[in-house]
């Protein structure tokens, strides 16, 4: 998985764990997408102050690029 300069700021910014970048990417309560690109939405109880985790991401080559 490669994260792009934007994901990495985000991650370090409100403290997301890598492991929950997987998890919303493998089971996600919602799916969407949009383009090239996929759209997965998850929610964690208490954590991330209630709000639900947003992961987008494109595969490439296979290989995700979140």
């Amino acid at each position: 998985m490669k994260l792009s300069r934007h994901a990495r700021n985000n991650i370090k910014l409100y403290e997301i764990a890598d492991d929950d970048i997987r998890k919303t990417i493998e089971f996600p309560d919602i799916i969407e997408k949009e383009s090239l690109k996929t759209i997965a939405i998850k929610k964690f109880s208490g954590k991330y102050s209630g709000y639900p985790l947003k992961v987008v991401y494109e595969k490439r080559e296979e290989e995700l690029f979140v």
